[in-house]
Formats: structure tokens, C-alpha cells, sequence
């Protein structure tokens, strides 16, 4: 590390000397990624970089770089995540997450369904790893119910274990010892003792069917939430950083909203959700979809009636739905609707009923509702009864959330992270190198537009599995955008579509956070992982390709190169 940070050294003395800004900008880049791919620092500390380097080797002044590490996207997550706090304070997630399970039935596919549709419309709103944190403790106590049932009656009744029947029941059992209680959960991302997985594997797992069902339960989860990130601006980290990064690039072009990106990708939710599910039934549970899915309760089993009635007492125990949870639901529509409604495109939004133009955006709505969490007590008003507090705290006017709530969701090297990204950006388009960039990517120009993107998907989902997703979409951002305007492509032809597919890590543990939380529980192995990955991979490369040349042509005119791009290049070639 020391000699690599001496000759990293002697290069940049040598590059401030040369006095060319874009091989400073480039220097800066490498490094920065180089640190990035190989985590031998935090991420958040290894996206400082720029904030050193620019202003020495006089790409960017200091000023310049330290405005790039807060923009509009930084309040609109910290607007989302005061929501997201006051969702996990009051148990609203708890009570989404088992009336799903409680409509989805108790046969092995359609629970599988059931969980994967949960964790799709959580992860949404709250980040993919807090909402696996948050969903995968439901389903290990599912699972351990699995394990504990089916152990029981392998000594008691052997019938039970033998029987095609009662086999595809095995999820059933008791669920009167469970506990819910997620709020305190703190999910610890070790890679378990492989003699551990071992020896669950061939011991304490009843039949290779219950196994099975562990794995795909497990997976299922990861993958859900990766799928539920796509659908809003705010459901990734990389949704963020393309949306900055690209109206910052072409502030002409107004074309990116919370309403336009939901339109486009809701469908692509949809259908990548039923094939997954489909390609992990397939792999795990076989193709007999008639025992594993049916709705009817004459095909049911004993114990499936018994699951779904303890199902339905853990949900009971909840009790009826508090004012605080009312509350968040409330807050949780209206933000949903303003951000809608804001700039529809098709009708004029409520931002037309103001004089200046421009003021408003997704962040001025998600920051104002945020900020009124802070001040709505939790009680009702003239209510003598008080919420059930963490704490037990009596203070008739304590407010929905906290600074503490807030401050222990709040992704602050997340945040460090965008910014860094931003910086990076920002050097590149200063110093020229995004059009040096483009200048070397002119023998492309003979492809066609999708073959351009779905060359761009293939790399950006193969680098993506080793290297972290915003640190890899962070560095190929103004690489695919220097090449769409030498193309004469639209940019968002092949930004979008690899701002979706750098979100497919999901063949590895170190893909990506959720992976990891679902392998420490020890229900998959790594080969597990990585055949089911690489189907989930293709179908959502598959997708996303039929999505940006279908719905995806008439909703951002991709037919055309943009004027809004067409001036940027005007602009670069004076």
C-alpha cells in the first residue's frame, strides 16, 4: 500500500507539473475508483478524494468541490428516510409485511409470492438493506418454524414426513412463540462458519424439500428488494446518483421526475417480479405449481390450516391500528400524491399555480412533510391514552419521530458517496476529459442505438458484482453520456437502462448489502446464490432492454437526439 501510494504520488506531481487538466481529472478518476472497487478504505472516505485532489492540482477550486457534496437529491433522502424512521418506530412495516402473508395463504409459492410482494412495495420507500433488515427476520421465524415442525413430526410421524401432501406443507407449525419485534433489530453482515451452514444443511433440515423452501424463501427477499429499488427515484442510492448527475449534465432537459421515472419502471417491476418468482419456483420448488400455489381450501393441510390461524393471531396481537400508524400512512399518501402531481407533464402540476418556475421540486415536498413529523405529537389529540413508546416516555407532546430515530436511518456515507460522485462529474465536464472520453469512443458510432445499450447493461451488471453499485454507476455515468452525444443518442437510451442494470449484483454476497444479510443466516450457499443470480440477471437485463425500446421510446422521445442535448454538444465542440 505504501510503495502503490508513493508511485500514485510521483505520477500526480508529475501531471501538476504537465499542467494538462485532463490527465489530472483522469489521475483523480483511477484513483478514486481504484479505492472504490477495492474497499481499502470506507467508501465514504475513499469519495473525499476529489475533495483534496481537485483543488490541488487546480481542476476545481475548494469552494467549487465542497458545493458538489450537497445537492437537491441529499434533502429529498433525508426527507424519505424521516418517513421511512416514522414507518419502523410505530410498526407499520410489521403490520404490511403479515397481512401480506396472511392474503398470500400458507402453500410454499404463493407464501414465497406473498413475501416477495411485501418486500417490492416496502423497498420503494425505504432502502433495499433496511428493508431486507427488516423483512428477512419475519422469514427466518417462518423458516425456523419449518425446521422446528418438521423435525417433530419426523420423530412422532413418519407418515407426515413421507406424505407428497404433507411435504408441501412444511412451512406449518406453531407460531405462538414468535416475536416480531423489529424495531430494535440490528443486523450484523457476517459471512457465517461454513462448517455451521454444513452442518444445518445435512442435519437439521427435515427433508431436502424443506431445505428448498429455506433457500428460496431467503433468496427471494434479496432479490425483491432489488426489484422494489427500481420502481421510485428515492428506492436506490443509484437512482439518486443518475438523476443529479443527469439533470445536472442537461438542465435543459426537465424530462426526469418522480412521475416519469414511475411510469416507466412500475411495469418493468411487474414483470420482472412474476419472472423471478417463476425462474425461483422453477429452481428450488419444481414445477408443480397446482400443490405449491392453490387457493383452495379443500387442498390444504392440516397444519397449513394451523399456520394461517397463528398467522392471524400474531397479526391480532398487534391490535387495532394506532393513531401514529394512521398518521404515517396519511403522510405516506400525501407525499406519494404531491410528488406525482407536481410536474405530471401531460396536465399542468400544483407547481403552475405558483409565479417563478423551477423553485419546487420532489425534495421541497419530501423536506416539508419530513419536517412535520417533528412537530405532530404522537398522541391523539385530546386523548388521555398514551403510545406505547420505546423508551415509555410520558410526554403528552412528543412528536412522531425524533432526532434519534432520524439519525439512526440516516445513510450519511451514502450521502458522502453521492457527493463524491457529483465531484467526479463536475471535474470531468470542467477539464474536458468526458469529451476526450467521447472523442475515443467515435468507432461505435457504426452500432445501433440498442446495441449501444445493451452492451453498456452487459458491462455495467458484470462490474457491478465485484465493485459497489454507486461507486461503479458513479464512474460510468460521464463515460455513457460523452458517448451518447458523440453517438448523436439520446442520453437517456443508455443511461437509464445502466442505471437499472448496475442495481443486478445479486450473484454474490459482496454484490451487494441485502446479499449479504440474506447469507449470513446460512440457508444458501454461494453456488446457490450464483445460479440464481445469473438467471435473475438475464431476466432483468431482458426486461429492461424490452422496456427502453417499447413504453420507454414514446415516454422520453428516444427517437430523437434532444435539443437539450443537441446545445450541450454545441457547446463542447466550441
Amino acid at each position: 500500500a505504501i510503495s502503490c501510494l508513493k508511485a500514485w504520488t510521483r505520477k500526480g506531481l508529475r501531471l501538476v507539473l504537465s499542467g494538462l487538466q485532463e490527465a489530472c481529472c483522469a489521475y483523480v478518476l483511477m484513483v478514486t475508483a481504484v479505492y472504490w472497487v477495492s474497499e481499502a478504505v470506507p467508501l465514504g472516505a475513499a469519495a473525499l478524494v476529489p475533495a483534496f485532489l481537485y483543488p490541488l492540482f487546480g481542476v476545481l477550486k475548494s469552494s467549487e468541490v465542497a458545493s458538489e457534496y450537497c445537492k437537491d437529491t441529499t434533502l429529498l433522502l433525508m426527507g424519505v428516510i424521516c418517513l421511512a424512521a416514522s414507518i419502523e418506530k410505530w410498526n407499520l412495516h410489521k403490520r404490511i409485511a403479515l397481512r401480506m402473508v396472511m392474503i398470500a395463504g400458507a402453500k410454499p409459492g404463493m407464501l414465497v409470492l406473498g413475501f416477495m410482494c411485501c418486500t417490492v412495495f416496502l423497498s420503494m420507500w425505504l432502502s433495499n438493506t433496511s428493508t431486507t433488515a427488516m423483512v428477512m427476520p419475519i422469514a427466518e421465524a417462518v423458516l425456523q418454524q419449518l425446521i422446528c415442525t418438521g423435525l417433530a413430526d419426523s420423530h412422532h410421524d413418519s407418515e407426515t414426513v413421507d406424505s407428497p401432501e404433507e411435504d408441501s406443507g412444511r412451512l406449518f407449525g406453531s407460531f405462538s412463540s414468535l416475536n416480531f419485534q423489529l424495531k430494535s433489530v440490528k443486523v450484523a453482515i457476517e459471512i457465517p462458519n461454513v462448517k455451521r451452514v454444513k452442518a444445518r444443511r445435512d442435519s437439521q433440515y427435515p427433508t431436502k424439500r424443506d431445505h428448498m423452501i429455506c433457500k428460496c424463501l431467503s433468496l427471494s427477499i434479496t432479490y425483491a428488494a432489488t426489484i422494489g429499488g427500481l420502481i421510485t427515484i428515492t428506492g436506490t442510492s443509484t437512482n439518486l446518483i443518475f438523476a443529479e448527475q443527469f439533470n445536472t449534465r442537461y438542465p435543459d432537459a426537465k424530462v426526469i421526475n418522480f412521475g416519469t421515472w414511475f411510469i416507466f419502471s412500475f411495469p418493468i417491476a411487474i414483470i420482472m417480479l412474476v419472472l423471478t418468482w417463476l425462474w425461483l419456483h422453477f429452481l428450488f420448488l419444481g414445477c408443480n405449481f397446482r400443490e405449491t400455489c392453490s387457493l383452495s381450501k379443500k387442498r390444504k393441510t392440516r397444519r397449513e390450516m394451523m399456520s394461517e390461524q397463528r398467522i392471524q393471531e400474531e397479526y391480532a396481537k398487534l391490535g387495532p391500528i394506532s393513531y401514529p400508524e394512521v398518521v404515517t400512512g396519511i403522510f405516506f399518501i400525501l407525499m406519494t400524491l404531491l410528488w406525482f402531481t407536481r410536474e405530471p407533464g401531460f396536465v399542468p402540476g400544483w407547481t403552475s399555480l405558483f409565479e417563478k418556475k423551477g423553485y419546487r421540486t420532489d425534495a421541497t415536498v419530501s423536506v416539508l412533510l419530513g419536517f412535520l413529523l417533528f412537530l405532530i405529537p404522537a398522541r391523539r389529540p385530546f386523548s388521555s391514552s398514551s403510545p406505547s413508546y420505546d423508551n415509555s416516555e410520558s410526554d403528552p407532546l412528543a412528536p412522531m419521530i425524533t432526532w434519534k430515530d432520524f439519525q439512526r436511518l440516516m445513510p450519511w456515507e451514502i450521502v458522502i458517496l453521492v457527493g463524491g460522485g457529483y465531484a467526479l462529474a463536475a471535474g470531468c465536464k470542467v477539464s474536458g476529459l468526458s469529451v476526450w472520453i467521447g472523442r475515443q469512443l467515435e468507432p461505435m458510432s457504426g452500432l445501433p442505438p440498442w446495441a449501444v445499450t445493451l452492451l453498456a447493461c452487459l458491462l455495467v451488471s458484470a462490474v457491478t458484482e465485484f465493485a459497489s453499485n454507486p461507486a461503479t454507476l458513479t464512474v460510468f455515468l460521464p463515460i455513457l453520456s460523452a458517448l451518447s452525444e458523440t453517438l448523436l443518442i439520446n442520453p437517456l437510451h443508455t443511461l437509464i437502462p445502466s442505471t437499472m442494470c448496475v442495481s443486478f449484483g445479486v450473484m454474490l454476497p459482496v454484490g451487494n448489502p441485502p446479499n449479504a444479510i440474506v447469507f449470513s443466516y446460512g440457508h444458501v450457499q454461494i453456488s446457490d446464490m450464483v445460479k440464481a443470480g445469473f438467471g435473475v440477471n438475464l431476466i432483468g437485463v431482458a426486461v429492461v432492454m424490452l422496456a427502453i425500446t417499447t413504453w420507454g421510446v414514446p415516454l422520453f422521445n428516444l427517437t430523437e437526439f434532444p435539443a437539450w442535448a443537441v446545445a450541450r454538444n454545441v457547446t463542447r465542440g466550441l
